[in-house]
């Protein structure tokens, strides 16, 4: 898959799409913070503290314009907080809300999410939470999909828009400006897809089902990466998909077997590059499901240029810098919905 690489792209006058709102509450006096939060979505509803306030509430909140949509990243982790939201009882906005709560993962990352909340915010609601943060998409109430105020959304299509979400908002680091417009139209077709399937809705919507499904697929080769039998058929059956769609989809990463291989030279390459970890190249290797060392000499050199005896004595030389990715991907297929999970394991060579 090819990158474009220019990160600041100012001799073609590109810029980084950068968020709208990026605010926090660590200028307040830590008794005042949680009123300060309460104040940056006072014109769309009310949170109330369902228990008695601590001594401080740390909290972010960042927005990104995204054509007609906006997209919201709220993280307020270790507050420990019972909250309760309720829509304006004189609504001044009548947009759509998605909303994710999220709790902090076992790594630390905000990334475990819960149930999909969808609502409008011209209607009565109201709901409660003890989550870590949340994501929120809001759109225009006029969309032509989006009918009647308690629209229902069939489980495995919440599902769907939940991992979407995520990460769309792990893209956006990455995209530029001149991307806004594109990633709108990629985001409005998968949930056309999603709450009003149809036909024609879910060819519309391949290119960002497809990343869904991508990101999913990534999510479990890793974690079954050190496992005999992870194989494009057992993904097949975990993910639910033909095993036609899953070539198609990992096409522009050399295939899926290719890509699994991958994953598992990267796995060795790292442990090779741990000058505390003395096992021998052979146990390693075989460790990650290469039983024939020559084989697996020779396929390391082809993948990173070296050999693994190299990569052990030299160590090895990583970039920490993300490849910027060109708004050619949200055409559509599998190029524009491997951008999705951008800053995976993949992209580190």
């Amino acid at each position: 898959m090819q990158h474009d690489i220019n990160i600041t792209g100012k001799d073609e006058g590109q810029a980084p799409l950068t968020c709208v709102v990026d605010i926090d509450t660590s200028a307040a006096p830590p008794t005042e913070q949680f009123d300060l939060y309460r104040s940056w979505n006072a014109n769309l509803g009310d949170v109330t503290l369902l228990r008695e306030k601590f001594s401080a509430f740390s909290a972010r909140q960042q927005v990104w314009q995204l054509g007609s949509l906006a997209l919201m990243s709220l993280d307020y982790r270790g507050t420990g907080y019972r909250r309760r939201w309720t829509n304006k009882k004189d609504p001044v906005f009548d947009h759509w809300i998605l909303s994710v709560p999220l709790t902090v993962s076992d790594n630390g990352d905000l990334t475990t999410p819960g149930q999909l909340h969808w609502h409008c915010l011209a209607a009565p609601y109201e709901a409660e939470g003890e989550d870590d943060g949340a994501l929120a998409l809001l759109l225009p109430r006029d969309f032509a999909f989006s009918q009647p105020f308690d629209l229902a959304i069939r489980p495995e299509m919440a599902a769907m828009i939940v991992d979407y979400l995520q990460l769309l908002h792990r893209s956006l680091p990455n995209r530029m400006d001149r991307d806004a417009e594109h990633v709108a139209v990629a985001t409005t077709t998968l949930l056309a897809a999603c709450l009003a399937p149809s036909r024609d809705h879910i060819v519309e919507a391949e290119g960002p089902i497809n990343g869904v499904i991508m990101a999913r697929a990534k999510k479990l080769i890793s974690a079954q990466l050190a496992r005999r039998d992870l194989s494009p058929e057992k993904l097949c059956r975990d993910l639910n998909i033909s095993r036609s769609r899953l070539y198609r989809i990992f096409e522009a990463s050399g295939g899926i077997s290719n890509y699994i291989r991958r994953q598992r030279l990267l796995r060795t390459r790292d442990i090779l590059s741990d000058d505390k970890d003395t096992r021998s190249i052979s146990l390693i290797a075989e460790e990650w499901g290469f039983m024939d060392p020559s084989t697996y000499s020779r396929t390391f050199r082809r993948e990173f240029g070296m050999t693994p005896k190299e990569a052990r004595e030299t160590g090895w030389l990583r970039t920490n810098e993300a490849p910027r990715l060109s708004a050619a991907h949200f055409a559509g297929g599998p190029p524009w919905s491997s951008l999705l999970a951008s800053g995976d394991t993949a992209n580190r060579s």
